[in-house]
């Protein structure tokens, strides 16, 4: 009886800390359902505040040291260097591949250095694990643009504006891609 005691004290010693680094991830489904509830109906500068709010949210791995693998590898990319933010992303994928925005930063990386293929798996991981990623959607759409498929494009764009219409850019992709298949249809 003594050795299941010890044995139950060190799977819920083991257990808890697991638990408390998930709470933060469960907290935010209710924040981000709200966001995207406010963002659908808010005018155009309330749309840019609150699109910063749900960019943060995302932000959010639960880990100190994965924020940071984040941050450096944003930082590279502003600084242009590229490889080095794939680098950094690639490990945060390696240590949270449950972290959404750690597949869309490679994503938007790999388009960077011009490595459409890898770009579009990250992005479907992306989207796996955060079906609501419309920063993950448009950088498909604006892909799909890229490889001369306007019509996979335009379906992309518009799931983007279900769930942003204020998505920057989008409406006028969308406007621009339905004038040019429309012209290819006369």
């Amino acid at each position: 009886m003594r050795a299941r005691a010890s044995l139950h004290n060190l799977v819920v010693a083991a257990f808890l800390p697991l638990l408390f680094l998930c709470l933060p991830a469960f907290g935010q489904t209710a924040k981000l359902d709200d966001l995207f509830t406010r963002l659908k109906s808010a005018d155009a500068e309330a749309a840019l505040r609150i699109e910063q709010e749900i960019w943060i949210e995302w932000s959010k791995s639960g880990s100190p040291s994965m924020d940071l693998l984040l941050e450096r590898g944003r930082q590279a990319m502003n600084e242009g260097a590229t490889d080095l933010a794939i680098e950094h992303f690639t490990a945060l994928i390696d240590h949270a591949p449950g972290f959404a925005e750690g597949w869309n930063a490679r994503a938007t990386a790999y388009w960077a250095a011009g490595d459409l293929g890898p770009a579009v798996s990250d992005i479907g991981h992306a989207l796996e694990l955060n079906p609501r990623h419309f920063g993950a959607l448009s950088g498909l759409g604006m892909i799909f643009e890229e490889l001369r498929r306007p019509q996979k494009a335009l379906e992309v764009y518009r799931m983007v504006l279900t769930l942003n219409p204020h998505a920057e850019g989008v409406p006028e992709a969308v406007e621009r891609l339905e004038a040019e298949l429309l012209g290819q249809e006369l």
